[in-house]
C-alpha cells in the first residue's frame, strides 16, 4: 500500500460551470456519490486515491447541508461514554488526534472546561440512562460522575503525550482561573479536544485532494438527483434546469438527514433517518470572549442538555439545541432558542450581559442521526452504519450512509470505500492514515517554524498578509501568493481583509456559483458578522466578469443574498442606495 506524492502542486480546481459540464459530457462512472457534505467528500477523496472512476454531486453548494451547521469542533465525544458507545469514543479520539496532525491548518487543540455545581448528582440516574437511553428527570452530572468519565476519556486519549490528561480544580482555584464564572460552582474539570475554525474550507481541501488524483475523479455542485430510469440516475442541473441520466455501478447516498428523501426520489423508499435540529448563535461580545479565558466552556444545563460557549475567530459561538425537525422545512434558529442560549450564558457567566444586538450570525442544521422513535434525542447514537440494497431500476448497488459526524470523516470514508472496493473487486492501494490534507501538508508545526515560513513567503505581500493567508489556506497559501502577485492587486474597499485578486481566484477555481457560496463557505465573512450591503455590491461586481453575470444578475445575487442572510441567518443589513454593476 502506498501514499501519494506529497510534493505535488496545487490541485486542479475549476469553475462551477466547467465542473458541471464534465459530469454531463461523460454521464458514466463506476461510483456516483450523491451528497457533498464532509462524509461524501471524504469518501470521494478516498476512492479517487484508489484510482476508482468516481463522481460526486450535490443539489446545493459543497458542504451546504448538515455539514455547514456544526459546532466547529473535532471531539472525542466524552458524553458518548454514558451511552455506552465505547467504540465510537475510541475511534473519535484517534481521529481527533490524527486530524491535529494531518489538518493542522484548520484543526487546533482546544482546552475545554466543565463547570461542576455538585459532588454526587447524577450517580444514581446515570446507570439507568446507560441501560435504557431514556432521559428521565433532568439532573446535572456531579463531580464524581464527571471524574469517572474523564478517567475513561483519558484512557482513550493516550497518544504519546499529544493531548494532555484532564485536571480537576476546586472552587477557589477555578474562580482564580475564570473570575467571571458562576461563583456557586464547586469544581471545574478541564480536558483537551480540538477546534475547527474553518470547517467549510477544510472540506474543500479534502475535495481538492480527491480532484488532484486525476481526471477519473469529477465533482459538481448544484446538480440534484431527481429520479431513476433504465439508463441510470436522473440528474438535474439546478442552475440551467437541464436533466440527464447518469450511469453508475454503485450509487452512494451520503445526503445526510435528507437520505430518506433522496432514496424516495430514486424509487427506493427508506425510513433510516431521524435527525434532530441543532442551532447556534455567534456573539460579538468582547466581555464574554474575555470571560472564556480562550477555552471552550462545555457543560450540562439544568434541562440535561449538553451546551457550549466557545471563543472562535474573535467571536463567541453559543450552542446547541437538540430538537425534532421536519426535513421538508428549512432549519432556522428560533427566538425561543435564542432565549435558551441567553439563559445558559447567564447561568455560567451571571455578570456578563448578553442581548440580541450582539448576535452577528445565527444558524441551524439537522444532525444526520438514525431513526430513534421514543429514544431521547440526546441518547440517539452518533455512530454510523452503511445500508446496502439493489439499485432497483437497473443492475447495481445502492449504499446509504446513516449517521456520521465531522470528527470521524476520514475513518468513515475508509470504511465506506472499503465496502465499495469489495463490490468492485478492487484492492486498496493508498492509505489515508496519516495522509496530510490540502494545506496541512508541510504546515509549520511550531511558532518558530511559522515565523520562518511567514518571512520566506512575505517578501512580496508583507509578513502580516502572509500570516493571514497561511491561516486562511494553510501551505496552499504559497500558490495563492503567486496568483496575487502576478498582476496588480488592491484590497476590497468594503473589506480590506480580502483583495480583489483573492476573490477572483476563489471564483475562478472553487466552483462558486452564487454570492452566498462566497459569503458562507469560501470565506468566513458572514460568520464573523462582516457583511454589509456595500460589500455585497462590491463582491458581486468582482464576481461578475469571472462568472459571466450582467447587471441584472448582479442585482439578483445581491438581493437574494440579503434576503437569505436575514431569513436563515438573522443578519439585518441596512439599506443603501448603491447601483449594482459588473466590475470592469
Amino acid at each position: 500500500m502506498s501514499t501519494p506524492d506529497q510534493s505535488s502542486s496545487a490541485p486542479p480546481q475549476s469553475s462551477g460551470a466547467a465542473a458541471q459540464a464534465a459530469i454531463q459530457d461523460r454521464p458514466r462512472a463506476q461510483v456516483l456519490i450523491i451528497g457533498a457534505g464532509i462524509n461524501g467528500i471524504a469518501t470521494f477523496r478516498d476512492l479517487a486515491l484508489q484510482g476508482v472512476d468516481v463522481a460526486i454531486v450535490d443539489r446545493g453548494d459543497y458542504v451546504s447541508g448538515a455539514s455547514s451547521a456544526s459546532s466547529h469542533m473535532i471531539h472525542g465525544g466524552v458524553r458518548y461514554l454514558e451511552n455506552g458507545e465505547f467504540r465510537l469514543v475510541k475511534e473519535s479520539v484517534e481521529e481527533r488526534n490524527s486530524l491535529l496532525k494531518i489538518a493542522p491548518h484548520y484543526v487546533k487543540p482546544l482546552k475545554t472546561t466543565i463547570p461542576i455545581y455538585s459532588t454526587v448528582s447524577g450517580v444514581m440516574s446515570a446507570p439507568m440512562r446507560f441501560l435504557t437511553h431514556k432521559q428521565g428527570a433532568a439532573q446535572e452530572r456531579g463531580a464524581l460522575l464527571i471524574k469517572i468519565g474523564m478517567m475513561l476519556y483519558d484512557s482513550f486519549s493516550r497518544d504519546g503525550g499529544n493531548v494532555p490528561r484532564h485536571e480537576f480544580l476546586g472552587r477557589k482555584a477555578s474562580l482564580k482561573l475564570l473570575p467571571q464564572i458562576n461563583p456557586s460552582l464547586k469544581y471545574t474539570a478541564t480536558y483537551y479536544d480540538a477546534s475547527m475554525h474553518d470547517p467549510e474550507r477544510l472540506a474543500l481541501d479534502v475535495l481538492f485532494d480527491g480532484l488532484a488524483a486525476g481526471t477519473h475523479a469529477r465533482s459538481a455542485n448544484y446538480i440534484e438527483a431527481v429520479g431513476m430510469d433504465a439508463a441510470g440516475v436522473r440528474l438535474r442541473n439546478t442552475v440551467t434546469g437541464a436533466e440527464f441520466s447518469f450511469e453508475a455501478d454503485i450509487v452512494v447516498n451520503t445526503s445526510g438527514p435528507w437520505t430518506d428523501l433522496t432514496n424516495t426520489a430514486l424509487g427506493q423508499a427508506s425510513t433510516y433517518m431521524g435527525g434532530t435540529k441543532g442551532s447556534h448563535v455567534v456573539l460579538d461580545n468582547p466581555e464574554l470572549l474575555a470571560a472564556t479565558g480562550g477555552r471552550e466552556i462545555f457543560f450540562e444545563h439544568k434541562d440535561g442538555r449538553i451546551v457550549l460557549i466557545y471563543p472562535l475567530a474573535g467571536r463567541v459561538l453559543v450552542g446547541t439545541t437538540d430538537l425534532e425537525h421536519d426535513m421538508t422545512q428549512p432549519a432556522r434558529c428560533t427566538e425561543a432558542e435564542v432565549d435558551y442560549f441567553f439563559e445558559l450564558v447567564n447561568h455560567v457567566f451571571p455578570k456578563v450581559a448578553v442581548d440580541r444586538s450582539q448576535i452577528v450570525f445565527r444558524f441551524a442544521g439537522v444532525r444526520p442521526l438514525p431513526r430513534h422513535d421514543d429514544e431521547a434525542p440526546g441518547f440517539v447514537s452518533r455512530d454510523y452504519r452503511i445500508e446496502s440494497r439493489p439499485l432497483g431500476a437497473r443492475p447495481g448497488t445502492l449504499l446509504s450512509l446513516v449517521g456520521g459526524k465531522w470528527t470521524t470523516f476520514r475513518a468513515l470514508a475508509e470504511h465506506m470505500s472499503g465496502d465499495i472496493l469489495t463490490l468492485l473487486g478492487k484492492q486498496r492501494t493508498v492509505s489515508t492514515v496519516g495522509l496530510a490534507i490540502g494545506g496541512g501538508r508541510d504546515f509549520p508545526a511550531t511558532d518558530a517554524a511559522r515565523r520562518v515560513w511567514v518571512a520566506a513567503n512575505g517578501k512580496q505581500v508583507g509578513t502580516e498578509r502572509a500570516d493571514v493567508l497561511l491561516t486562511r489556506y494553510g501551505t496552499r497559501a504559497t500558490e495563492v501568493i503567486s496568483w496575487l502577485t502576478a498582476e496588480p492587486d488592491a484590497p476590497l474597499a468594503q473589506h480590506p481583509g480580502y483583495t480583489r485578486r483573492e476573490i477572483e481566484l476563489i471564483a475562478s477555481t472553487e466552483s462558486v456559483m452564487h454570492l452566498m457560496d462566497l459569503l458562507l463557505r469560501r470565506t468566513s465573512i458572514a460568520f464573523r458578522g462582516e457583511v454589509t450591503l456595500p460589500l455585497l455590491t462590491e463582491l458581486a461586481g468582482v464576481l461578475a466578469p469571472i462568472l459571466g453575470w450582467d447587471a441584472a444578475r448582479c442585482a439578483h445575487e445581491v438581493d437574494t443574498a440579503a434576503n437569505t442572510l436575514l431569513d436563515l441567518y438573522g443578519v439585518h443589513l441596512a439599506p443603501v442606495d448603491t447601483p449594482v454593476a459588473p466590475a470592469v
